[in-house]
């Protein structure tokens, strides 16, 4: 996919686009954040979706926030998170869902195996220091699915460990996207657009 594909096919009105990734960016941080403004300055309609996450989530919207910070929606699993720099109020917070109305977002978080059995305990007790890793998990299944206040994500740029691909948080998000039918790419696509 070109970047002149990738516009003419996502860039229009109502469609989200994931920007995101591991927060290990190696030394390419300077690619992440020109890959946000050149998204941000090269499209009108798109609204760019992160985890609010440090790493390749920070560096991709730090520069679309830099360009049009009401192009930003970060979606955030509890209301604290990372709120040091805060490059948008375009704010979505996993404390708001009511997730017990949101069953399709608990059948496809527990698609992530390692914190499946986490994800029942962070709904009978709330966020705490064992359950915390569920409101993680429940907040990257938020970015891709939506809810039925949130509308779903339209596609999804990743920056992924090429070494280890499609793991952790990341992993589960990217795999969310498949299983949903929702297209993704990584570095190894969008790095030729720069």
């Amino acid at each position: 996919m070109t970047l002149e594909q990738f516009i003419t096919g996502y860039d229009f009105p109502g469609s989200i686009v994931l920007l995101e990734g591991k927060r290990d960016v190696k030394q390419d941080a300077e690619k992440l954040f020109k890959l946000g403004r050149l998204l941000a300055e090269q499209t009108t309609h798109i609204l760019f979706r992160s985890g609010n996450a440090s790493g390749a989530d920070y560096h991709f919207s730090k520069r679309v926030a830099s360009i049009d910070p009401t192009r930003l929606q970060p979606v955030a699993p509890y209301k604290n998170h990372h709120q040091k720099e805060k490059l948008t109020d375009n704010f979505i917070f996993l404390d708001d869902t009511n997730l017990e109305k949101e069953s399709a977002i608990i059948t496809e978080s527990k698609e992530h195996k390692s914190t499946s059995t986490l994800i029942d305990k962070y709904l009978d007790r709330g966020k705490n220091r064992v359950t915390v890793k569920a409101a993680f998990i429940l907040r990257d299944t938020v970015k891709v699915i939506g809810t039925s206040e949130v509308s779903s994500t339209t596609f999804g740029i990743f920056y992924d460990d090429l070494d280890k691909p499609m793991t952790g948080g990341t992993g589960h998000t990217m795999n969310t996207c498949i299983r949903n039918g929702i297209k993704i790419i990584d570095q190894s696509v969008w790095m030729k657009w720069l």
